[in-house]
């Protein structure tokens, strides 16, 4: 978890970023923002760090030569880190850096802020942040003042919405060897042209703890059941909700997962267990990452994955059937006179 209202401001320079295919160029400011205004600071904290304490997923830098010193924004955090003073010529260079990568067409010019943070809190302790922040929305902004014995109203176009970071990355100056902790936000990651922030000009790859073992395992298993079951057996609907309840279950009621205690609990089909393990390893293998047959289950990480479990049962346009408990009180069946199919559905009182 991230906390930041002990964090400080130290240290914040502007620039501004184009896209190169669209003959836009990028624009450095020659020293770093001095800010007087008493309440700007707040405003610019509340921007920038907000959004970052609903983030629980922590990624580290990573090259694929296996050689960190390579990773440009590895090298341009290290070196901040080691010598402050160097803050706003880094800047600089990780604007240029920025451009350099910003290949797609699609891609949004903006503003790009390097922000030096001190005293906030990353999983319980306190440390120095290099902050990158990109800002690509604009908005417009009614304003109402007094005037006379009434108000006047006017606007103002081009505007920043504080409640919303189009792009961000808080690198915590913690386990520097292991590539630092690292936090990310990307609200434009649905769009092809957007991963060019995680991807190409950050490098980074997710931090293999308890929390991100139990997201994959449970999003693992949830391609799995609605995805991969079809292939190898016949199945219905309401079995793959009552296979998905039952994992959720488990998850939400043990402390520790255990492959062979998992498999056995959820799915307990010889052949289902081999195909899940088989799918499992085939994941793996993608994406580069081991989850092991054993970790801490996280909470909040179950938390979020319930969200997208769905457990309801679509029926035409006519009728949604939540399902959250025992599936053996469904049956399914076929009406030959009215040549359809139907539900029927046993329970002891409405509530």
């Amino acid at each position: 978890m991230i906390f930041s209202f002990e964090a400080e401001l130290t240290q914040l320079s502007v620039h501004r970023v184009g896209n190169k295919l669209q003959d836009e160029f990028y624009v450095l400011s020659d020293s770093p923002l001095q800010i007087s205004d008493e309440i700007l600071p707040g405003l610019l904290k509340q921007y920038f760090l907000q959004a970052f304490e609903k983030q629980n997923e922590i990624y580290r830098f990573f090259h694929s030569a296996d050689d960190l010193e390579l990773n440009e924004i590895y090298h341009f955090a290290s070196d901040v880190f080691s010598n402050p003073a160097r803050f706003h010529e880094t800047s600089q260079q990780i604007t240029k850096y920025l451009y350099d990568v910003s290949s797609h067409p699609k891609i949004k010019g903006g503003e790009l802020y390097i922000a030096y943070f001190k005293n906030i809190q990353i999983e319980g302790e306190l440390t120095d942040a290099l902050g990158i922040f990109k800002s690509e929305t604009k908005e417009t902004y009614l304003k109402i003042y007094p005037e006379n014995e009434g108000f006047q109203i006017s606007y103002e176009q081009e505007a920043i919405n504080i409640q919303k970071l189009d792009k961000g990355a808080l690198i915590f100056n913690i386990e520097k060897e292991e590539g630092y902790k690292i936090s990310v936000i990307d609200q434009t990651n649905r769009s092809s042209e957007a991963v060019y922030w995680k991807d190409d000009f950050l490098k980074l790859k997710i931090r293999n703890d308890q929390y991100n073992q139990t997201q994959n395992t449970l999003s693992i298993y949830k391609n799995f059941v609605t995805k991969k079951l079809d292939e190898d057996f016949e199945i219905s609907k309401a079995d793959k909700i009552d296979l998905l309840n039952r994992s959720m279950k488990y998850f939400k009621e043990n402390e520790t997962f255990d492959m062979n205690e998992f498999s056995n609990e959820v799915i307990g089909n010889e052949q289902g267990i081999e195909s899940f393990k088989n799918f499992k390893s085939s994941y793996e293998k993608e994406f580069d990452t081991e989850i092991p047959d054993s970790f801490q289950i996280s909470e909040a990480a179950v938390k979020k994955q319930s969200r997208v479990y769905k457990s309801v049962l679509k029926l035409d346009k006519n009728f949604h059937i939540y399902i959250h408990g025992n599936k053996e009180l469904i049956e399914k069946g076929f009406d030959d006179n009215r040549s359809m199919n139907y539900y029927k559905v046993f329970f002891k009182e409405e509530q």
